[in-house]
């Protein structure tokens, strides 16, 4: 019974290895990774604009430090929030994948390895960025609300760490599918002994 759900399945999917044509996750994650990266860079200007201040004068921009602080609150929020769809579509791809368990990939990790590092990665990133967003929503509206620089050295310094454990997690990511051919079309295509010239 379960073999024959598997096969339905399985005849369902199509050339990448999932029922649709565009895999999810990577489009999602590359909208978490922007909105998180714009707005601890638009903190960083905002807290740094006293000293940016006479370029953008010269430069006829009008800037106020707050509208700075916005673009980093709103940023942030919007990152926390896609999050969740960006995971769970990693997870539901994750489920679908099937790499080949001969390939080892540039870092000496197998393909089970790499997905499980990779998945752990994201419930981790999710938290770090929950957890960023309400530090940052406290400090907006509670700690720093009557104060010029709206947030604390010390989010910004953590923004920064977590920007490395991204570029990591981005890296296991992109393993998965340049090395281990995870839900890449043209990969698939070749392991079948088809001709992606012909397919796509």
């Amino acid at each position: 019974m379960d073999s024959e759900l598997i096969q339905q399945l399985g005849d369902q999917l199509g050339a990448n290895g999932l029922p649709y044509v565009v895999p999810i996750h990577p489009n999602l994650v590359h909208l978490t990774l922007g909105l998180f990266i714009v707005g601890i860079a638009f903190d960083i200007v905002g807290t740094l604009f006293p000293l940016e201040k006479p370029v953008f004068k010269y430069l006829s921009i009008p800037a106020s430090r707050s509208n700075f602080f916005d673009v980093g609150w709103y940023n942030m929020l919007a990152a926390a929030i896609i999050t969740f769809p960006t995971v769970v579509a990693g997870f539901y791809e994750i489920m679908l994948a099937e790499p080949s368990p001969q390939i080892t990939s540039a870092w000496g990790l197998n393909a089970m390895e790499t997905l499980l590092w990779h998945g752990v990665g994201g419930v981790i990133l999710l938290m770090l960025i929950v957890v960023m967003t309400v530090w940052r929503g406290f400090q907006r509206y509670a700690w720093r609300k009557d104060m010029g620089r709206q947030v604390q050295w010390s989010y910004l310094l953590v923004g920064l760490v977590i920007f490395f454990i991204m570029f990591v997690h981005g890296t296991l990511g992109a393993q998965l599918a340049a090395e281990f051919g995870v839900h890449n079309t043209a990969d698939r295509l070749l392991r079948m002994g088809e001709n992606p010239n012909l397919r796509l």
